[in-house]
């Protein structure tokens, strides 16, 4: 019994990390208690549409879904939903779903991202999705970044064709051991701050890691995905101000509402690094009000289970004020040259040369082991791979599919030799 009232929390925990943002404000929206609660009403009031975010005065507002967004690679012609086999369902968003697919004539597997315009542009997220594909085009230099193959759409979805990686989300190995001990996560820590470190040099800031958007390839070694919050042109030293990512994740900073730059992610890695060594992220609480009030007010609080180095670490990474903030001087550079990574080679990193602490042994492309079942068992949507009748287009969808112009995406031949 005792047992099961310490893991009580911890299951909640998990139950709510599957949960939205959106559906988590709702959540504290119906919530009387919460709402009384100061903080939670400024937070409540920033969950609405974002005003213009105050880059400079010229910052023109987002289009409107009638508006043509054409970000540049011209169409691939020839890409169309019936050249894959789809074959299972692997993840789920707010969007859409991503699937196990075979390429019919390269009989290679990919993960393909299938998003529904309609839902995207009725939260007016075509935005974020559009982001989403411009740094999924800057990723094809680092080891630890989801690769983008191709990506194309029909008259009512988009398609992202990536990168299929099977050894699992950082989260589900967490939710099977809890935690992991320091080597593990030091490994892991190094390989995730690598690549926040080059979209940092790239001038985009992440924003949403969390162990959900974090995968284990088939060797072991860490691959981010999912970009859809991250924000482009953030020059060392520039800000941004909208309200978005992850509850638990969330730095001080963007609950103040004040603006934030990079060095968030570096908050946020300090969070996912905490969560790795004692199973909750550092200020998690049941009580939603109480959680942000934790994150705003509490002081870190680390049990003596761990090296110095690794309480150096987590305290200088979860400083409350980011201009104290590890990595708030010389980004990644900070965070490579602290103590508690003294015993990482970077360049053998980087080259993939350090055996992973943990190997997936996945023995194949259909080896879905690692994959939550609550995925793997829904059947395959059978509108995934057609568009629709031509007949039977109405005019919302035509307005979808002038949306995303110059969505799709072929890269050039020179980048597979």
């Amino acid at each position: 019994m005792k047992e099961e009232a310490l893991r009580s929390p911890w299951k909640a925990f998990m139950k709510q990390r599957r949960m939205g943002l959106n559906d988590f404000i709702q959540k504290i929206a119906s919530n009387t208690y919460a709402c009384k609660h100061a903080e939670v009403q400024s937070i409540l009031k920033m969950s609405q549409p974002p005003e213009p975010e105050l880059m400079n005065a010229n910052h023109s507002p987002p289009p409107s879904p009638s508006q043509q967004i054409n970000l540049g690679p011209s169409s691939n012609p020839h890409a169309k939903p019936s050249d894959f086999h789809f074959l299972k369902v692997i993840g789920k968003g707010s969007f859409g779903k991503v699937l196990l697919a075979r390429h019919k004539a390269e009989e290679v597997f990919y993960a393909v991202k299938v998003l529904q315009k309609k839902a995207i542009l009725k939260k007016k997220e075509e935005k974020h999705i559009m982001s989403e594909r411009n740094v999924l085009l800057k990723n094809v230099k680092h080891p630890f970044l989801v690769g983008l193959h191709f990506s194309f759409q029909t008259a009512d979805k988009l398609y992202f064709v990536l990168d299929y990686i099977n050894g699992g989300e950082l989260f589900y190995h967490l939710q099977r051991e809890r935690c992991f001990l320091e080597p593990r996560a030091r490994f892991y820590a190094a390989e995730i701050a690598s690549a926040l470190g080059y979209l940092h040099s790239l001038n985009i800031v992440y924003r949403d890691l969390k162990p959900e958007n974090i995968l284990l390839d088939s060797q072991g070694h860490i691959v981010l995905t999912d970009f859809g919050l991250c924000k482009e042109n953030i020059e060392h030293n520039g800000t941004t101000s909208t309200f978005c990512g992850t509850p638990e994740y969330l730095a001080p900073e963007v609950l103040h509402k004040q603006p934030y730059d990079r060095t968030v992610d570096w908050w946020c890695l300090g969070a996912v690094l905490y969560e790795m060594l004692y199973g909750l992220p550092p200020f998690y609480s049941r009580n939603t009000a109480e959680m942000y009030d934790n994150i705003l007010n509490k002081p870190l609080q680390l049990k003596p289970n761990i090296t110095n180095s690794a309480r150096h670490l987590l305290e200088n990474l979860l400083q409350k004020d980011r201009t104290k903030r590890l990595g708030a001087k010389d980004d990644f550079m900070e965070i490579k040259s602290h103590i508690f990574f003294s015993l990482i080679n970077w360049d053998d990193l980087i080259n993939k040369k350090i055996t992973p602490p943990f190997n997936p042994n996945v023995s194949g492309p259909s080896d879905l082991r690692h994959f939550d079942p609550e995925f793997t068992e829904e059947p395959v949507p059978s509108s995934i791979g057609r568009s629709p009748d031509s007949i039977l287009v109405t005019a919302s969808v035509k307005e979808a599919a002038e949306a995303f112009l110059g969505f799709s995406y072929a890269p050039p031949m020179d980048s597979f030799l």
